[in-house]
């Protein structure tokens, strides 16, 4: 008999048919009612055992995360908050589980106790549905991408480009760690290594992606990227996942528009394909900001948070306004900003990006032309002489999730930046080759995928939003 998933099952009339369900023992009561769930939804189904019909040694095996195969009727049931429930009339025993060590019990546990448990944290609501999420964004992402005509690229995971120019990169080597082979002025051999050349895991596939472009005019990368910064944060993991389009042809203000579809469409696709997931992260990331002081509280819960980006127009400023703003909003004036306004040319922080969403606003907003002097190598320079043609799009309660620009498409400009920075010009003689052989106006943007996947769940640490999260210190599973 063929299996059915738990999510099909709880939404199918029940008629008195005999059905196969499979999945992990969630809770056992009575000796007569099972939660059971196999990760196909959220909820669990109520398998109901008939009192003296199973043997009692069987009945000792039906414990918290044991692995169950049951055959029964599909009927409806009179318990409250469920449609329909299965009365067994056989179960197997897949996976024993011993109830005394398995660290999984029927109450709450720490999400940092559960960082220490990543093998068996997917079995939990939270995570579960945490991981549902991101699976449908992954999904919605390509559909997107796919439905206006993208070109899916895969970039290089191992690289000799430093794209950032921010020098925290993983070396990727073969050479003996104890006893490297060294050149005359005594340094490390690379020309022995296994590339010949000093290699890296990629920050970025974005200067990859931009020679497609050149060639297919609309284009994407969605792959794993490393940064070897020690930032034990929040915020911060040493891999993760970026989406990164870049598309020929487009100026700043297409790279804008593209940039708001985007973000509405997943948002969209979050709210109608992902309900039930959200209502329980909903209601707990409402209990978590409930223990938060009153002033630190989000005036949004998760779901209003989705449908304020699908329903808001975003508004379009420059930074230079932006700064005007902030330098003269109560905030700034009564010294509540942590890191106050009073020069044009700072770096606006999380707070600053936070205040014109939620409290100027009221909207997403997007910010453009930037200060050169804060921004990489790449990026258009306007003929000011000071400002790049540069755009973030901010979000209510996390500030930046896209940063992007129109790139630098003549030679002389991009040259010239590249030395004033010091960068190593060698390494990047073919991206500078794509401005001498048909160069084209073009832009592109980056959204890290695990900062969009804390927005959409509400999730306050993005390491709760990877299956297997890298940071300083923890490379674990």
């Amino acid at each position: 008999m063929k299996r059915t998933k738990i999510k099909d099952l709880l939404q199918t009339p029940p008629e008195g048919q005999t059905v196969l369900v499979q999945g992990w023992v969630r809770t056992f009561r009575n000796n007569q009612f099972i939660a059971l769930n196999d990760g196909s939804v959220i909820h669990n189904l109520q398998v109901v055992l008939e009192l003296n019909a199973f043997p009692e040694e069987t009945l000792k095996r039906i414990t918290t995360g044991a692995c169950l195969s049951v055959t029964g009727t599909l009927i409806p049931s009179p318990a409250k908050g469920q449609a329909v429930e299965v009365k067994a009339s056989t179960v197997e025993i897949l996976g024993d589980c011993d109830a005394e060590k398995f660290p999984l019990q029927p109450k709450r546990h720490s999400l940092e106790f559960l960082r220490e448990i990543a093998h068996l944290r997917s079995r939990t609501n939270t995570f579960g549905a945490v991981m549902r999420v991101r699976h449908a964004m992954a999904f919605a992402v390509h559909k997107f991408f796919n439905d206006r005509g993208f070109f899916y690229i895969h970039t290089p995971i191992i690289t000799g480009s430093d794209a950032e120019g921010a020098g925290a990169m993983f070396r990727v080597s073969t050479l003996d760690p104890n006893n490297p082979p060294k050149d005359e002025q005594g340094h490390i051999n690379y020309k022995e290594d296994f590339f010949g050349r000093e290699t890296n895991l990629t920050v970025s596939g974005q200067l990859e992606v931009e020679t497609y472009a050149m060639a297919l005019s609309d284009t994407y990368t969605f792959g794993p990227t490393f940064r070897a910064e020690n930032s034990n944060t929040t915020r911060h993991l040493a891999e993760f996942w970026m989406i990164e389009p870049e598309m020929a042809f487009y100026d700043i203000n297409d790279n804008m528009q593209l940039a708001q579809d985007f973000l509405q469409y997943l948002m969209k696709y979050a709210l109608e394909n992902c309900s039930e997931d959200l209502q329980f992260l909903d209601k707990r990331a409402a209990e978590e900001e409930a223990a938060k002081p009153q002033d630190q509280r989000s005036e949004l819960g998760l779901v209003d948070r989705l449908k304020f980006v699908v329903e808001n127009e975003f508004q379009r400023l420059t930074y230079t306004e932006a700064i005007d703003i902030l330098r003269n909003s109560n905030p700034n004036k009564k010294k509540k900003f942590q890191y106050l306004i009073d020069q044009w040319g700072v770096d606006l922080q999380s707070e600053h990006e936070r205040y014109l969403v939620e409290k100027h606003f009221k909207k997403p907003v997007i910010l453009y032309n930037y200060p050169a002097a804060i921004k990489a190598f790449y990026m258009r320079q306007n003929e000011d002489g000071k400002t790049v043609a540069a755009m973030d799009v901010l979000f209510p309660g996390i500030g930046e999730i896209i940063g992007g620009s129109q790139r630098e498409e003549r030679l002389d400009r991009l040259s010239r930046r590249i030395q004033e920075l010091n960068l190593p010009e060698k390494d990047l003689w073919w991206y500078l080759e794509l401005r001498k052989f048909g160069s084209a106006p073009h832009s592109g943007f980056g959204l890290g995928f695990e900062r969009l996947i804390q927005f959409v769940t509400g999730m306050t640490n993005i390491r709760d939003v990877i299956p297997f999260p890298r940071f300083p210190g923890n490379a674990e599973f």
